[in-house]
């Protein structure tokens, strides 16, 4: 017996109508889910039509995610069914979320992939599922459903970061919403991102840890990835710190010299990167290790010398940036 069956459901108890609309699809699709998949109303009354509890709903969202995103209605069916017992916790539906019109909007040929290049019906299916979930997540604005989808305790930050958010954030960014005055799925997302993060990282760093500093690139806001390189960092026992702000080519040096760094990254997702600061670093310091990483198409513009190495993986900088400081001295 299922123990969810006996307790209460939480919020409203919807009709078909309102499911479908909310979902974006038709109230034969519901349908045609319940009698071939058991995705059906679960709420029972005595001479009134069943009701899609929120449980229900939660269900059906995950399956619609991922029908959007390539994945097979049978398999889809049957991951919706189970995400129960993957650990997804319900909460009633919020009534200040992104409304995902994506569903009802044309389709221009095949399903896009992420700004990855990475599919989410790609990976294993549990995968994709709890990336649907997180999406969801964000989509109705649950802050606490989201980190507690995004909790990475016992995970390599790196590999959380490719199979879990960087999928989630390609996904709603395929996303056509509208949305209500201070709602952002995106903003709720990323927010959840970096409160894992902070918590990860809430221990001081040891006495003597050696400083790695992540510098910003003029004319571009800094990249989410780059918090989860400097926590990865941290796993690796150094303090890495992020400088926010506008950073001159005069500064770099001198941020460098105050915070006593053994090594500089700098982080861009554009392809026509301004990478100033690392070339006049180099030439100032250079007994400083810098790291640089761009997109592949920004490749040559990496001012490449024997102080400045390009790395193509967050697993691979944060690997070369650890072995550079444990070989360096001490400043």
């Amino acid at each position: 017996m299922d123990p969810a069956a006996d307790e209460p459901p939480a919020g409203p108890a919807l009709t078909v109508a309102a499911v479908a609309r909310r979902l974006g699809v038709a109230p034969a699709t519901l349908r045609t889910w319940d009698r071939r998949y058991g995705l059906g109303p679960s709420e029972h009354s005595a001479g009134a039509h069943r009701r899609y509890t929120t449980h229900d709903l939660e269900r059906l969202m995950v399956m619609r995610r991922l029908t959007i995103d390539g994945v097979a209605p049978a398999e889809a069916a049957r991951l919706a069914l189970s995400s129960e017992v993957a650990g997804v916790v319900t909460h009633p539906v919020p009534t200040a979320g992104s409304d995902d019109l994506t569903g009802r909007l044309p389709v221009p040929g095949a399903t896009a992939p992420g700004a990855s290049g990475t599919s989410l019906a790609s990976g294993p299916a549990g995968a994709a599922a709890g990336v649907a979930a997180l999406v969801d997540a964000a989509l109705t604005g649950r802050v606490d459903r989201c980190a507690a989808l995004l909790d990475p305790a016992g995970l390599d930050l790196s590999r959380w970061w490719v199979d879990r958010v960087q999928p989630a954030l390609a996904a709603l960014a395929r996303r056509t919403v509208v949305e209500r005055p201070g709602v952002d799925a995106r903003e709720t997302l990323v927010g959840a991102v970096l409160g894992a993060l902070r918590a990860r990282t809430a221990a001081p760093p040891p006495t003597g840890a050696p400083v790695v500093l992540l510098l910003p690139v003029p004319g571009e806001p800094r990249p989410v990835v780059a918090h989860v390189l400097a926590a990865a960092l941290v796993d690796g026992g150094v303090d890495a710190r992020l400088v926010g702000g506008p950073v001159s080519t005069r500064h770099a040096g001198e941020l460098a010299l105050m915070t006593r760094a053994r090594a500089v990254v700098t982080l861009s997702e554009s392809a026509t990167p301004d990478l100033s600061v690392v070339a006049r670093l180099a030439q100032e310091r250079t007994d400083l290790p810098q790291f640089v990483m761009v997109p592949d198409v920004a490749e040559e513009r990496v001012p490449l010398d024997r102080s400045v190495h390009r790395s193509r993986t967050i697993p691979g900088l944060v690997h070369e940036a650890l072995a550079a400081v444990a070989q360096s001295a001490p400043l």
